[in-house]
């Protein structure tokens, strides 16, 4: 396999199968070779084989798995991998965790591969970002203070309600009038 080839290769990590194979049937279109892991051993399994040039990975795996571990194991196999992290649970808590721990940018569902594509492109950052003025409301504060608690406990529903003092029902219904699909 040539460099080419190599940087062209793509692993998808995302527990939704179904998502998984429309994502990666349209990253082929574009000239990717897509491989799929749905869980953290299956992308250390396909670490061991090769090292992808881009990833994109569910923040939220099945179970209590995070994709931010996700994304540090693929950063600390190859840290040229352009790794994008795309979730329906998008908080700035978890943003600032997957920057830290090696992606290159993070995006919130739904996004499509342009947008994907497109993250990859933005991987050295820009100055040209629009500043607003608006200033923070409650609702966002706590969304943000309940999402930066889930990504703790490792999206774990019980120990965040804990926590965050509140009940687990009340926290599940937050949670899925937020829920971005």
């Amino acid at each position: 396999m040539n460099e080419t080839e190599a940087e062209r290769q793509l692993l998808i990590v995302e527990d939704d199968d179904a998502f998984a194979r429309a994502l990666g049937r349209s990253f082929e279109r574009r000239g990717y070779a897509v491989t799929q892991a749905g869980n953290l051993a299956e992308v250390e399994a396909l670490l061991a084989t090769g090292s992808p040039g881009y990833a994109v990975v569910d923040l939220k795996l099945n179970g209590e798995a995070s994709g931010l571990a996700a994304v540090q194991m693929l950063h600390r196999h190859n840290p040229k991998t352009l790794i994008v992290v795309l979730t329906g649970f998008a908080s700035i808590a978890t943003a600032v965790e997957a920057i830290k721990l090696g992606a290159c940018h993070y995006l919130a569902k739904p996004s499509n591969t342009d947008d994907i594509e497109a993250a990859f492109g933005r991987a050295a950052g820009t100055t040209e970002v629009e500043l607003t003025n608006r200033s923070t409301s409650i609702k966002t504060l706590e969304w943000e203070r309940i999402h930066e608690t889930l990504a703790e406990t490792g999206f774990n529903i019980s120990e965040t309600a804990r926590r965050l003092g509140m009940h687990r029902r009340t926290l599940a219904r937050k949670l899925g009038k937020q829920q971005v699909k």
